[in-house]
Formats: structure tokens, sequence, C-alpha cells
């Protein structure tokens, strides 16, 4: 990748999961009848927010954690040629455990 991105405060770049291109009966999806993922891999974090007192909260996702995140959440653009969003840690519902 040759453009990177730090985000700010409590902000996580993800890199969505691959688009599912057949259905599970083998009908190929055209590019309108696509579902948006809802999961992804987090690329790049931020340092946390900041409290009332200006103390750093630690994050509570890392770069490397596939997470799933609400369907409508953030915000999409691109990287390179990579599709990324970026969203505040509290869209994030969960993170998958291995």
């Amino acid at each position: 990748m040759a453009a990177k991105v730090e985000p700010l405060g409590d902000r996580v770049v993800i890199k969505p999961a691959p688009k599912e291109e057949v259905s599970k009966g083998g009908i190929v999806l055209p590019d309108t009848a696509k579902e948006k993922p809802q999961e992804g891999e987090i690329i790049a974090a931020g340092p946390g927010k900041l409290d009332d007192e200006g103390k750093r909260m630690t994050m509570e996702v890392k770069v490397g954690d596939i997470v799933l995140y609400s369907k409508y959440a953030g915000t999409e653009f691109k990287l390179g040629e990579e599709e990324m969003v970026i969203m505040r840690e509290s869209d994030i519902l969960a993170k998958k455990i291995s």
C-alpha cells in the first residue's frame, strides 16, 4: 500500500471484507444487489479518545483485529486503489476472537 493514513482520536481505519460475487445458490450478483460488508480488518487505529480530564483512554481494538460494525457506520474512502472505511471506535459492534 503506497499511501498511509493515521486516524485521530478514537477513530479506526477498516479494510472491509471482500463482497460476495455469487449467491449461495450460485447466482452471480450485480454490484447493485451486493450487500455492503459489515466485517473487516483494522489497518490503523488512533491513540484513543480524551476524557473530560484530558487523559487518553485506551482503545479496545488494535491493528489486525477483525471487527463487525453497523451497516451504515463510518465514511468510505479510497486509500490507493483499495476501498476503506473510517469510523469511531463506538461504531464497532464486536471483534472476532480466534
